[in-house]
């Protein structure tokens, strides 16, 4: 338990039997009546993004949420094999709680893992990756100068949208958050 001015970034609480991340808060005190804090929600599993005010002062209920560094190890059925690097203990993650992290692991791959008494929550991927283009079309000569952009195959399999320069074969970094491309990589 904790009251609501120990809220801070990142910390998980159970309320009504839901875990909800705190993304955002603000302690505010006005000139009349008590203090109060406002803060900004999101569900753990589903995603959804709430604002919620607290009294000062309000017990609220924490959960205990282990984020561990785990090694993807590789996909079995629908779901994915991660592996603790320290204790070499394999969990496997359902493809849901995977979600779209899944267009950007390989196999080897380090990511974060949150469990919450047993179950795990959600994963996180490093803010971006290196990967290798499978296939896309070649760049016409003299498309160059305008700055367009062509479909690309990557080699787990997602699409993003990369410039006409680039070519099959050649390794990008490429936006965990949002599939975007960031950049060539030099070998």
């Amino acid at each position: 338990m904790a009251t609501s001015n120990d809220l801070k970034n990142g910390l998980v609480l159970n309320i009504d039997g839901q875990l909800w991340t705190v993304i955002e808060f603000q302690h505010v005190k006005p000139g009349k009546g008590g203090a109060f804090v406002r803060s900004k929600l999101k569900n753990v599993l589903s995603g959804k993004v709430v604002d919620r005010t607290f009294n000062a002062g309000v017990k609220v209920e924490t959960a205990t949420v282990d984020k561990r560094d785990m090694q993807y190890l590789y996909k079995d059925g629908n779901d994915y094999v991660f592996m603790d690097t320290d204790s070499y203990d394999q969990l496997n993650v359902p493809a849901a709680t995977v979600g779209k992290n899944a267009d950007y692991m390989l196999e080897n791959q380090m990511a974060m893992v949150a469990i919450h008494e047993g179950t795990p929550l959600y994963i996180e991927l490093p803010a971006s990756v290196e990967l290798v283009i499978e296939y896309t079309e070649p760049g016409l000569q003299g498309d160059r100068s305008t700055g367009g952009t062509k479909p690309a195959r990557l080699e787990t399999g997602a699409e993003v949208q990369v410039p006409l320069f680039i070519t099959s074969g050649e390794k990008v970094k490429v936006d965990t958050r949002d599939g975007s491309y960031l950049g060539r990589v030099s070998s």
